[in-house]
């Protein structure tokens, strides 16, 4: 039995797995919401952060110091980053990185924190168990980097400096964050993201169209990885 922690940054991303839960408990923590129940046999702290960096940040932490997880599953929806990454596809992170972080003025990499590294690895094992939930439902998981920022990027011309940059196959506000703090905490994380519009001129549009489907995509693997740990 483990604690797992389960986290979105919405309600829709988190409203699919409250319903497979028979019972679950709130409680109220730090002006948050956090639901504990059960789910083969493990404990389950559920929560959604709110959306960006500050608020995932300190979602996360909550989970882990507060509530004692000693894993953190992140489960939600994101832009697409690369030309093959699609609305309806599901990616998971191998590593993540925060696009608006720039101190290059310093001397530094875009997107490097001193003390810290440009890119965070997630979890190896999290995410080989990850890719066996996905075969047993057919999914053709994709991998790579996941980057976040506190901005909704709808502009062509941004995305493509992201991807450019950074080769992100997704691009959202809070997977990095969450990573890094699960990083520093040596808690083993795993960032996955449906894809919900293509971060693009179009994403206005689609990301209110798509985004209930394709956060009950993202959590339907999320539990299935539960049920394999």
């Amino acid at each position: 039995m483990m604690k797992i922690a389960i986290m979105g940054a919405m309600p829709e991303e988190i409203t699919p797995i409250l319903a497979e839960l028979d019972t679950y408990d709130t409680k109220k923590y730090a002006n948050n919401t956090y639901y504990l129940g059960r789910y083969h046999g493990h404990d389950l702290i559920i929560a959604y952060s709110k959306i960006g960096k500050v608020f995932s940040t300190l979602t996360a932490t909550v989970m882990i110091e507060h509530f004692g997880a000693e894993v953190l599953l992140f489960s939600g929806v994101a832009g697409g980053g690369s030309a093959d990454v699609q609305v309806g596809d599901i990616v998971v992170a191998t590593q993540t990185v925060q696009h608006d972080i720039d101190i290059t003025a310093f001397g530094r990499q875009k997107g490097e924190i001193p003390g810290s590294k440009v890119f965070i690895e997630t979890c190896q094992r999290l995410t080989s168990k990850l890719k066996k939930a996905a075969n047993t439902h057919g999914i053709a998981l994709k991998e790579g980097v996941i980057a976040t920022g506190d901005q909704f990027i709808h502009s062509k011309e941004v995305k493509e400096m992201i991807v450019k940059h950074f080769n992100a196959q997704a691009i959202e506000m809070e997977g990095a964050s969450v990573n890094l703090v699960c990083h520093e905490l040596n808690i083993p994380c795993v960032v996955l993201r449906a894809i919900s519009d293509t971060a693009d001129g179009q994403a206005v549009d689609d990301f209110p169209q798509f985004v209930e489907k394709a956060a009950k995509q993202s959590a339907t693997l999320i539990l299935s990885l539960v049920r394999l740990l």
